[in-house]
């Protein structure tokens, strides 16, 4: 049986976290392949508007460079509009007969996803794989879904936290890949 995972998010901008995270999944869910996708617009951050799709996915691209367990699927932000998990993953189970789906999501996520569109069907078709912040408690899951908390490396970072530095025009060396480092610095979406 295959083992394909997917990892959401607005990735706004790629830092090493998310490397990381990925590299822990592959590792720890023992995933034949891990799909990387960027979101068009939050379902829950509807004010909050990313930089255009092709800058993030230049940055995406860049990050995962030589992962060939990667792939970058640029689905939602072709599908524009709002993004919802339950289109991607209903992509992923129709890509990928009979295939065990791991859907990663931020600890701070799980109390919300009975809330999530279509959740019930959500919870049949994957399995949750919680990325826990450091000093994060990871909440049980509601029913009917089903998961596990992914062990990865502790590494405070965040995007928030990257665009800030960016805008006050502070170093991020060490906190994005080096590649996307001097991408941001050469054609800034940023400021």
């Amino acid at each position: 049986m295959k083992r394909i995972g997917i990892f959401g998010g607005s990735f706004d901008p790629v830092h090493c976290a998310h490397v990381l995270v990925a590299r822990a999944a592959l590792e720890e869910l023992s995933l034949d392949r891990l799909f990387i996708v960027p979101a068009a617009r939050s379902p829950f951050k509807p004010e909050r508007q990313p930089v255009p799709a092709e800058a993030r996915l230049r940055l995406l691209r860049l990050a995962f460079a030589g992962c060939i367990d990667c792939e970058i699927d640029p689905q939602e932000v072709e599908r524009d509009g709002v993004s919802y998990s339950i289109d991607t993953i209903c992509h992923y189970a129709e890509r990928f007969p009979g295939a065990k789906l791991h859907y990663l999501i931020g600890a701070d996520h799980v109390p919300t996803l009975p809330q999530w569109r279509d959740a019930d069907d959500l919870a049949k078709l994957a399995e949750f794989v919680v990325v826990p912040r450091p000093g994060q408690a990871v909440a049980d899951f509601p029913e009917p879904f089903r998961g596990q908390a992914l062990r990865g490396w502790p590494f405070e970072v965040s995007s928030s936290a990257i665009r800030e530095r960016l805008k006050l025009g502070q170093a991020i060396d060490g906190l994005v890949p080096s590649a996307v480092a001097e991408s941001i610095q050469n054609d800034n979406p940023y400021t």
